[in-house]
């Protein structure tokens, strides 16, 4: 390529990050957050404005009054950092192998990658439900937002194929957006990290963005690469992602009420109570709204349970004990935690044994891989200097996965005189 053609690229790239963002958004934790016409359109449809009713903590707000932000802010959040790392990675020489286009594709998958997102946080996640990218990238191939997204300059089903990474793709450039936005120093984790920990009043989640955007390099395959002087970021983030899902997201009174309004919507779709289509595009006052018009006859008890919660009446944590030891964490054997039906097997008996009812709570998998390479050290990120060794990050998921045994405050001790025989029994 010649000066003069390379010089257009440039140019073309450069105004593609930067041309025409004239539309200031005020956002509490970044300031002021300029969009294009055309995005700021799309954060005015009825697809994203229902995410401005979902808050992004879900139940969390009960035990931290601060964190009722919604998705809708953490959207225009890691809307923000995308447009922030792409700048920095072309500056740096990503500008040879990404289009204006697919600039302007990864800008829109970022601001509506939750667009599909369920109510309640992450109590819907492990149902049999479709899954949210799946749903989101759907709706922004329909109108308006499609015509949106081309009149920004993307691609609707370019910005879809980032979106939605079960899609086979053959674009190495759709490969490297995913990559930038599913990774340890992504903008999702890089927004909601520093979000929710200013919100709920902690300062464990709190990053140096600035720094961290100065030491990262794109690649082709592997998205990006940091070099040494970036291993205490990313151990920065690793063990604030540990001390945030501990003392957040899943403190005992946060998944009390998941787990109660998990068992409400299982046992619903089960009953054929509630069919999962019904659960697509709700909001978290939609979502209880179904639940009380399906509630009568015949409905799951765990249904007054999930209606009580917007009173803040929870169930009490009567036993917290380590995975290992009701489930088999070393096989894929019937025992194991991933194993919904077994799970309700065990509170089915414990139910029946003590008259009330009894929830059992595994939280899902919190990963804590980074995938990153080191540059200067010619490493992955856990052969490096750091101390994130693999063995520790195991430490810190075996601590942080433990079972809880939730029931009505008054049967907590009826709870704890039953619990050991049933567990010797299975």
């Amino acid at each position: 390529m010649n000066r003069a053609s390379s010089n257009a690229v440039n140019a073309a790239i450069g105004d593609a990050i930067n041309g025409g963002f004239t539309e200031p958004c005020r956002d509490a934790l970044w300031g002021h957050v300029y969009l294009r016409p055309e995005f700021d359109e799309m954060t005015r449809t009825a697809q994203f404005q229902r995410l401005h009713r979902i808050a992004q903590l879900g139940p969390a707000s009960l035990v931290y009054p601060g964190a009722t932000h919604t998705r809708a802010a953490h959207s225009i959040g890691v809307y923000h950092l995308a447009r922030r790392l792409i700048a920095a990675l072309c500056e740096r020489g990503a500008s040879g192998f990404v289009t204006p286009a697919g600039i302007r594709s990864f800008l829109c998958a970022a601001l509506l990658h939750d667009l599909g997102h369920f109510p309640y946080a992450h109590a819907l996640k492990e149902l049999p439900l479709e899954r949210h990218e799946a749903l989101g990238a759907k709706l922004l191939e329909g109108e308006p937002l499609a015509g949106l997204i081309g009149r920004a300059g993307g691609d609707a089903a370019f910005t879809a194929a980032i979106l939605d990474t079960a899609r086979e793709t053959a674009s190495s450039e759709v490969l490297f957006y995913r990559r930038l936005l599913s990774g340890c120093l992504d903008p999702d984790k890089l927004d909601y990290l520093n979000r929710d920990a200013y919100f709920a009043g902690v300062p464990y989640g709190t990053q140096d963005v600035d720094f961290i955007l100065s030491r990262l390099y794109p690649h082709r395959e592997r998205g990006v690469d940091i070099d040494s002087r970036a291993i205490p970021s990313v151990e920065s983030v690793l063990f604030s992602k540990y001390l945030m899902y501990r003392t957040v997201y899943w403190h005992k009174s946060v998944r009390a009420a998941t787990a109660v309004m998990k068992k409400a919507l299982y046992e619903a779709i089960e009953g054929r109570i509630i069919v999962p289509e019904e659960l697509y595009n709700l909001d978290d006052t939609g979502l209880l709204s179904l639940i009380k018009q399906r509630k009568g006859p015949g409905s799951p008890a765990s249904f007054d349970a999930a209606l009580a919660l917007p009173d803040g009446k929870l169930f009490s944590c009567a036993l917290e004990v380590p995975l290992d030891t009701i489930f088999d964490t070393t096989s894929n054997e019937h025992r194991g935690p991933e194993n919904e039906a077994y799970r309700r097997e065990l509170e089915a008996e414990l139910t029946r044994r003590t008259g009330v009812q009894v929830i059992i709570d595994v939280p899902e998998h919190a990963g804590f891989e980074t995938g990153l390479y080191v540059l200067d050290e010619a490493c992955p990120f856990e052969a490096s200097s750091t101390v994130f060794k693999r063995e520790v990050i195991a430490a810190f998921v075996k601590t942080l996965r433990t079972a809880r045994f939730f029931v009505d405050e008054t049967h907590k001790n009826l709870l704890l005189s039953m619990v050991g025989d049933i567990w010797k029994r299975h």
